[in-house]
Parts: C-alpha cells; sequence; structure tokens
C-alpha cells in the first residue's frame, strides 16, 4: 500500500485495487488528532477487527484489517457523506400522511413535526435540566417498547471521577446511576456489543448520544450489510443531546480542573455548560468555577471544531437546554418513533410548548461558522453546509489524507 510499509513488505503480493484500510482512517483521522471518539468505526467493522482501546479510548486494530473499507466510509470525520444521515423523502417516515422531510435536512432545525419544553414530574436525582432523557427511556422500559438504552454511567475507577463511560441500562435503577451529563465522549457506538448483556435474542435498543454518534448509528442503519457483532439492526430509538464540543476526560477534568485550578473531581457534585460558560459545583453547594467555556478550549475534541450538527438532526428526538428555561429541556420531536416515545412518557413529563427556536438557530448558525472556519473555507454563514468528501482522497506526500472541503 502506499506509504504503508507495513503492506508493501508483506509477501511481495499486490495490493488489491479499491481496498481502504484502517491505516488510512488512523493516519487521516487519530494520528491528526481529529478523532470525535463515536465508535463508529468499531460498530461498523464487519469482521470485529477493531475495538477500543483501554489505554487511549481510542479505535485499534486488534485483528488483520481485512481493507473493506467501512471504517473509512462511515467515520464523520473521514469518508461519511451528510446525505447518508438523512431521511429520503421517498422513504422516510410519515406523520398524519405527511414526510418528516421539507427541504434539505440541513437547514433551519431540519425535519421537526413537535417541540416542547419537557422536565420530569417527579423529578431525577442528579439530572440535568429536568431529567427528560432519563424520564422517557425510563418510561419506554417500563412499557416495554425497549428492552435497553445506550447511556453513559460514572466510571467505576476511583482514579476517574467524573469520567461517563458508555453502558446498556436494562432497569431504572441502572439508568438513575447514569442520570446527569459527562462532557467526554465514551466510544458509546462500541457499547452495542450487546453479547454479555442479558436481553432477549431480538433486542430494542435506545441510543443516546452526540449528534456525531448518531449520525453514524443513522448512516449504519442504511447500510444493506451487517455490522458484525455490534447490533446496529436492534436499535428502534436515538436521542441526539444538543451539542457544540466535548472534550477529552484527561484535558478537561484533570489537566484544566484539577492541575490549573486546583478542583477535586471527586469533591464535584455538578458539570454544566450552559449560556456559553462552564459552571462545576462542589457538593456543599459552592460554585467554585464559572467560566467561559471558551477558557476549556484546549482540552475540547479538536474534531468537534469540524461539526456543524449541532442539533442532531438525524435522531428521533434532540434533547437539550439551550431554547428552555433553567430546570427544562428543550425536546425536538423529528419522527414517528420520536412522537410515539413521547406519547408513552407523556404522563411522566411536564410538557410546555415555549421552546426558544431563535436561540437553538443562533447557536446552530454559530457552530456552522466554527465548522467553516475550522474546514478552511468561508461560505455564506446563512447557507446550508454540505460536505465534499470525495475531495478526502486527496494524498500530502503519498501518506496522510486531509480534508479540502464545503460545496454548496
Amino acid at each position: 500500500m502506499k506509504g504503508y510499509e507495513i503492506r508493501d513488505s508483506m509477501n511481495g503480493v499486490d495490493e488489491p485495487s479499491g481496498k481502504t484500510w484502517f491505516w488510512e482512517l488512523e493516519a487521516a483521522v487519530l494520528n491528526t488528532d481529529r478523532c470525535v471518539q463515536c465508535g463508529t468505526c468499531v460498530a461498523v467493522c464487519p469482521s470485529n477487527s477493531l475495538a477500543v482501546s483501554v489505554a487511549t479510548n481510542l479505535p485499534e486494530l486488534v485483528k488483520m484489517c481485512t481493507g473493506c473499507s467501512l471504517c473509512w466510509d462511515f467515520c464523520p470525520r473521514a469518508g461519511l457523506r451528510a446525505e447518508a444521515t438523512w431521511l429520503p423523502e421517498e422513504r422516510g417516515p410519515t406523520i398524519d400522511g405527511e414526510s418528516v422531510i421539507s427541504g434539505a435536512p440541513g437547514e433551519g432545525l431540519g425535519a421537526v413535526v413537535e417541540r416542547y419544553a419537557a422536565r420530569s414530574r417527579r423529578g431525577v436525582e442528579g439530572a440535568q435540566d429536568g431529567g427528560a432523557v432519563t424520564t422517557i427511556l425510563a418510561a419506554l422500559l417500563d412499557a416495554g417498547t425497549i428492552d435497553g438504552a445506550v447511556v453513559s454511567r460514572p466510571s467505576a475507577r476511583p482514579d476517574e471521577p467524573w469520567k461517563g463511560v458508555a453502558t446498556v441500562a436494562t432497569s431504572r435503577a441502572e439508568l438513575a446511576r447514569a442520570a446527569g451529563s459527562f462532557y467526554n465522549q465514551t466510544m458509546a457506538l462500541a457499547a452495542l456489543d450487546v453479547t454479555d448483556v442479558p436481553l432477549p435474542p431480538s433486542p430494542r435498543l435506545a441510543v443516546v448520544g452526540t449528534p456525531c454518534e448518531i449520525e453514524g448509528l443513522r448512516a449504519m442503519q442504511r447500510a444493506p450489510w451487517a455490522t458484525g457483532r455490534h447490533r446496529v439492526d436492534a436499535v428502534v430509538l436515538t436521542i441526539a443531546l444538543l451539542c457544540t464540543k466535548s472534550f477529552d476526560y484527561a484535558g478537561l477534568i484533570q489537566r484544566e480542573l484539577r492541575d490549573r485550578r486546583g478542583v477535586d473531581p471527586a469533591g464535584v457534585r455538578r458539570i454544566d455548560v450552559t449560556d456559553g460558560r462552564l459552571t462545576v459545583e462542589r457538593h456543599d453547594g459552592t460554585l467554585v468555577v464559572d467560566e467561559p467555556v471558551k477558557a476549556f478550549h484546549g482540552a475540547a475534541l479538536k474534531g468537534c471544531d469540524e461539526c456543524a450538527d449541532f442539533l442532531g438532526r438525524g435522531a428521533d428526538l434532540s434533547v437539550g437546554s439551550v431554547g428552555s428555561a433553567p430546570g427544562w429541556s428543550s425536546v425536538l420531536v423529528r419522527t414517528e418513533a420520536g412522537r410515539r416515545a413521547l406519547a408513552v412518557a407523556s404522563t411522566a413529563l411536564e410538557l410546555a410548548d415555549d421552546v426558544d427556536t431563535d436561540a437553538l438557530l443562533r447557536l446552530d448558525a454559530l457552530d456552522k461558522r466554527r465548522a467553516r472556519a475550522a474546514l478552511g473555507r468561508e461560505l455564506d454563514p446563512d447557507g446550508p453546509l454540505f460536505v465534499d468528501f470525495e475531495a478526502y482522497l486527496a494524498e500530502v506526500d503519498g501518506t496522510a489524507r486531509v480534508p479540502v472541503v464545503l460545496r454548496r
């Protein structure tokens, strides 16, 4: 293979044409610090050749790569085309006889059929912004609509306070332990290998994730082939958490909070990012950090700068604090599956029709401008953003691939 000694030296056999290997993804995304730790490459590998490294929390090759190209094709920072995450009008779900898609999904809020401000009627201990997501998932488990949900729970390791790890919750108690937000990525889609999870033979799963995780999942669901051990086919509901960036755990919790600001993570009750500020509160209620989130940019995943999907347009439900009053979540219902899920949980939720859509659109526009700047081009800040991933095939020095993107 061009530029890869390990392939060039194997038995003198020429590389088959049309192959793309994991090493290319490694060179273009991992080695350039652009990985957003979504887990798509691990989940899509049909030969189960990829896993999550315990040391780095990044994908690594654990068996021979077959050169099937899928890790490249489905990576949100490599070959994934935005169109693969859309619900095409001719085959997408309909509500009351009308398609959920009108115009390009990248425009405005995307496909939205209902919108609410929501919070739990009974409250959820440790929850963020009213506990709407935990309440919805708990109601679906109680109703038997789902058998489990991919969520983030606190790490069990004592040296990793405030680190979220991906898990499949199958009970209310497990959901309660996962309540609240963690601001590090968890390679969530890798958790779709449910081989060791007590689930029925044909499980029905919900996935809660960042927009990039939902992008990868949606694209895999559109693909006409299986994805190894990872049960992409079992996902019946997706919930995207509104997101402008995620953080590296060691960078945020250890370097920025513990080392630079003297905050003991074990003594922290709550970390929140809202209104452009990051706040940290101790168990005694003392606010020990209240700074602009940009002050922590050095701890953010660099690949997040390229993302223009703050709103999670490919999900069934998009949920976040932006656009709602404190203690409430904005809920954008995008599909029939999302509407059914909210209906099941409706008696456990307070719902109000007062979402500030202008606030959502302003932050979405800012996210798009940031993505354009990161990708090296400036276009109409109000225009739709598309990514020409064919340009990723340009090679630099015969080894690395770089994005030359943005077409309209």
